[in-house]
Order: structure tokens, then sequence, then C-alpha cells
């Protein structure tokens, strides 16, 4: 009898978390548990739940017959695809892709079914907030602080004012300092409330500092344009003037007739007779500059690290943060809100196993950190690269490259993909573009789930609910500008730029320092990748575990996760289990994706959770309120 364990692996669809069961057949795989069979001639079914409307409730079966693996269509709506090709009946080789819904499954056993580890993470570094692969996860610098009280389930105030530390209070507190914070702080700003009564605590003074240091280190420079909506305006709550009709008119003053015309036909025409319009990343930078002063940030922002959250004995809310080493305080607020962004970016195991035993990270770099040394190396000398991850990123990094060949053209680009993409995801009858293996959508949600249809969907399912909306609207997709797509043609066409499908089984380093990526080939055995360069380029990571500020709050409150391990919020991203009091917290951007808003890390998401929780705070500005505030922006007054 042969070995009749089977190793599965896929990317979930909304997040890109790697999923990798070592299962015995059979192996029944379906939309609800409880039609899936529990037993079939006598052995028990390894059962697995897809949570996607394009998967049907018992959809397919693998089982051993004839002394082979073979997946069964059980009738499904959307049937099953083997390497691209839709079957009803087919016989497994190893190293397969089996496409169900929008979940593309890589199928091996024998030797090569070698159970690998999670994706690892890479904390910030405390001192530059940047990407640090060495660090562990950040423990606070004094064990003593905070305090003992800090063990109890509410803090008494008097307890805080025992230490003798400095205790200062303030009725709205912002934590992270952030784009999250900041808008959410023009918001309150624009609503009325004095820069007094707030404080917003972080590690950088300018609120867009770590976005901006990501967009430059994955290679996008300020004069590129960001995946952002005209109307997605972090300085603008209201949307008007977009930043297409702003940079329209600095062309029109400039004698640019032709640019200026052409940025307002893109919105007009956008997706469907124009490409879509985007910001460039300085004018976002240069527009928040402006508000920045306007709402009188300077006064708001404090510089500090914070260490603990807790519920004060009468009713608000108290954090423990450090200002610099050694020196501690507290604060205390009635109202808090919490926008920690992403406190770690994923780097595939494989490449830290790799930088991990040959302490190189020089070679295999993570496409957020900074590592143009890479594109200088390579304008001087030459050589290969190769890619992880297809995202919009690796889009990005594909076209420095291709800038770089412009003074070096003896540079090959190798990218590497788990699987093939013969198709893109599916949602009722509409389904996203694929060329080249790249699923293609302006955005990294359909625009829908912004303030259309979608939205409203997403805010009145269930979390079961949610969960498949998510993963049918999911997935990694990368923005379908013509001049990429121009490059990718150009690059397959002239043989430079080459696509290769496999799981990875090791990565090493040779005599002559190249890298040697080791994959187990889809359908065709073992093979090599040599290069001088590996860039990882899949992505973040915001899940409650990777944040220790966020795993000690849910710990010490036993708060609730969702599925994706995010902060659970009601819909007005309130985190209703932390009620103190008349005390309210809320959250916002991607520690709350799979709550009711599926955009969450987009400046239109960021505004669009500013204004639920704002209103359920100080109410609406009303009509002639916000035409007043709105008036003054235009003016650049004070709110």
């Amino acid at each position: 009898m042969a070995n009749l364990q089977i190793q599965l692996s896929w990317e979930d669809p909304a997040t890109g978390e790697r999923r990798e069961p070592r299962l015995i057949v059979p192996i029944a795989f379906g939309r609800e548990f409880s039609r899936l069979p529990v037993e079939i001639a006598g052995k028990r079914v390894s059962r697995i739940l897809l949570n996607s409307n394009q998967v049907s409730r018992y959809h397919a079966l693998i089982d051993w017959e004839d002394g082979h693996f073979v997946v069964f269509d059980q009738n499904s709506v959307n049937g099953i695809y083997i390497n691209g090709q839709r079957q009803t009946r087919c016989q497994l080789a190893n190293g397969d892709t089996l496409q169900i819904g929008p979940y593309i499954i890589i199928v091996t056993f024998g030797a090569s079914a070698i159970v690998k580890p999670t994706n690892s993470i890479i904390q910030f570094n405390p001192n530059t907030n940047l990407p640090d692969p060495n660090l562990s996860p950040i423990s606070p610098v004094n064990p003593s602080f905070p305090p003992p009280s800090f063990q109890a389930e509410k803090v008494e105030i008097q307890a805080l004012h025992a230490t003798g530390l400095p205790v200062d209070e303030c009725d709205y507190l912002a934590i992270g300092a952030g784009l999250g914070s900041f808008i959410w702080v023009d918001l309150l700003r624009i609503s009325g409330v004095k820069a007094e009564k707030i404080v917003a605590v972080g590690l950088d003074a300018e609120p867009y500092a770590r976005y901006k240091r990501l967009c430059l280190n994955s290679q996008i420079p300020l004069h590129e344009r960001l995946r952002s909506n005209s109307d997605s305006c972090p300085d603008n709550i209201w949307g008007w003037p977009s930043y297409a009709v702003r940079e329209s008119w600095r062309d029109l003053t400039k004698g640019k007739i032709t640019s200026a015309g052409k940025y307002l036909w893109q919105v007009f025409a956008e997706p469907t007779f124009a490409e879509t319009y985007t910001p460039r990343a300085g004018n976002v930078f240069d527009s928040i500059d402006r508000e920045v002063k306007r709402i009188a940030w300077d006064q708001i922002y404090r510089y500090g690290r914070v260490r603990s959250i807790r519920k004060t004995d009468d009713g608000r809310y108290c954090i423990a943060y450090s200002r610099s080493p050694g020196n501690y305080a507290f604060l205390v607020s009635r109202y808090l809100h919490l926008a920690t962004g992403y406190p770690a970016i994923q780097f595939l195991p494989d490449l830290q196993a790799y930088r991990a035993k040959y302490q190189d990270f020089k070679s295999v770099v993570n496409a957020y950190e900074d590592h143009n040394h890479v594109y200088e190396q390579l304008e001087r000398q030459g050589g290969t690269v190769l890619i992880r991850g297809r995202g919009i990123v690796a889009s990005r990094i594909f076209q420095r490259i291709y800038e770089a060949r412009k003074q070096n053209p003896n540079i090959t680009v190798l990218h590497l993909m788990r699987s093939p993409k013969p198709q893109g995801n599916k949602f009722q009858k509409a389904q996203r573009l694929v060329k080249n293996h790249y699923e293609l959508q302006p955005f990294n949600w359909p625009k829908a789930c912004w303030g259309g249809e979608l939205r409203v969907m997403l805010e009145q399912a269930t979390p079961e609910e949610r969960q498949r909306l998510l993963t049918d609207w999911g997935g990694t997709t990368t923005a379908d500008r013509r001049d990429w797509q121009r490059i990718t043609e150009q690059g397959l066409r002239e043989g430079w730029y080459q696509i290769s499908f496999g799981q990875v089984l090791a990565v090493e380093r040779d005599a002559q320092n190249h890298t040697i990526t080791q994959i187990q080939e889809h359908g065709f055995g073992e093979m090599k990748l040599t290069a001088d360069f590996i860039i990882d380029a899949t992505g973040l990571d915001a899940k409650v575990d990777a944040n220790p500020l966020l795993e000690d709050l849910v710990n010490h409150y036993h708060l609730p996760v969702n599925h994706l391990g995010r902060l659970v919020v009601a819909n007005n991203f309130e985190l209703v289990e932390m009620r103190s009091g008349k005390g309210k917290m809320f959250a916002a951007g991607a520690i709350t994706l799979g709550g009711p808003y599926a955009a969450v890390d987009s400046f239109l998401g960021l505004q669009y959770a500013a204004l639920a929780s704002v209103e359920a705070l100080v109410g609406g500005l009303g009509g002639f309120g916000s035409l007043n505030q709105w008036l003054r922006w235009v003016f650049n007054s004070c709110p």
C-alpha cells in the first residue's frame, strides 16, 4: 500500500496567509462542513472548508484509485481546474495545481510532501521604525514598567499618581500617530474639538513618515503614482477638489494644457475608456503637510512608544508609554483610538532561513527594506534577480529593474510564482482579468467595496458571510497599468523576463556567492534557479499577535479576534468589549480587516472609519456646518 498522505498548500485569497495541511485521503472540499462526507467506503474523510461563494457546498474529492491520487468534481457549479484546465476527473501528479473557486492549491506527495513553517514576520526597528529582520518582538526596556498596578483589570488613578511618574489627561487620545490617527484627529478638529483636548502618541512627527518610508523602500519615489483613488484625500474629508482636479489645475497654471486635460479625462472615462487615475506620492504628502499645519498637529503630537493600555477605575483609559529610554509617563483619556498600522512585514520562511544560515542581508532582501544597493549593483555590473510574489509591490520592483536595464541591458529577471493563475476571481457575474498570471484590478479591492453595494453587503453580513465575501473579493492583485503590461510583454518576448512556477524546497549559496533556489516545479520535477539577488515582495502583516501592544490588550481583556486574526469591531469601528463607563475605544486600519469594511488600510477606508467613530462621539456636522468647514479648508483657515 502506498503512502496515502498528501500535502496541500495555498494562500488565503483575502490575506495571502499560507495554509499547508498534511492530510490522509480521502479529502473532501466544500463550502459547508455539514455537506461534506464523514466516511467513504469505511475510510474517515479529511474535510477542508473553503469559505467562498464560488465553492459549492460539496465541491471536490481527492481519493486513492488504482494506485494513483485522483481528484473528482462533485457536480460543482464552477468546476475544478488542474494546471489551468477544467476537469471532472483527473489523476494527480506530484506538484499539480488544483483550483477550486478562488483557492489555488498545490498538491505534493511522496518525498516532496514536507511540512514547512508558516510565514515569519519582521518587526519594525524601534529606533528607525523601519523593518528590521534581526529583531525579536519588542519587549519593555524596563521590566518594572508598566507598574504592577497594570495587572489589574481596572487601574486606579490614585495608583498612577503614587508611582511619582508624570500623569497627563486629555479627552481624545490617538495611538499610532500615523495616517489613521491623523485622519481621525483631523475630523475631530473639523467637528469642533479643540487641539488642546487631543493627544496623538507615536514615533514620527510626520503622520505619513512610515508610509513614505515603505513607499520609497518598495521603489515608489515621490514622482511615481500610488494605488489610490482620485477623491481619496487624507487631507480633505470632502474629497473635493480631488487629486486629479488639483494636479490638472497645477499643470494648467504652468501652461501644460494637454496633461491637464488628460487627468480630467481619466477621471471621467475610467476604467472603461481610460486608465484609472492615481495621485503622485509627492503630491499626497505635500497636501497632508498643509493640513498638518492647519489643524495644529504639532500641538497634538507627542513622541512616545505605548507599552500598555488599561481601563481605569473612573470609566476612562490609561496608557503607559516611554518618551525616551528611562523616561516613562502615563496618559489618561475618556476616548481612545487605535491605528497602529502594520507592525511587521512577512518574510518567506525559506529566505529567513537563508539569512540566518549565511548572515547574508545583501543578496536576499525584502521589498520593504532599504535595498537600493541591489539596483546600484545591477546598473554597474548587470546580473540576475529573482522576484517572489506577484502583487502591486512586485510590479513596481519589476518596473524599477526595467529602468535599471536601460543603464545596463545585461540584467535578467526570474519571477517565481507558487502556481499558475489561469483565471481571475469571480463574484456573481463579474470576473477579474488575468494577463501573464497577474490578476489585474485598479485597487486592492473592487471599487464598490469603498462606498457602493459591496460595502453595504459586507456591513450587513454575519461573521461567516463576511469570511466568504472577503475571500471572493480578495486575492493578490496588481494595478492594470498599461506601462507595466507592456514591460511584461516585452520582457517575455525578448527573453530577459522568465516566469517559473513551483514550491521552494530550499535556498542555498554556491561557491561564487550566488543564491540557489531549489524548487519543485509543477509537472517537471525539481529544478534550480540561480540569481545574484532575491527580492521578497510578499507583503505586510497586521495580525494581533504580530503587535506586542495589541497582543497584550487582547490577552489581558480576553478580547475576541476574527477569522483573520484581527480585532473584532462594530460597524462604527468600536471595540465594544472595551467599554469603560462612558469611555469608548475605537480602531481603524489593517488591524480591523475581517469586520464591516474591506478596504480598511486605504486612504478612503481610514476616512470611512474616522467618520463612523467621530459621528458616534460628537455627532455629524450637518449641511451648513460642513459647508462652513469646507470653506475654511479652501482658504486654509483654522477649523
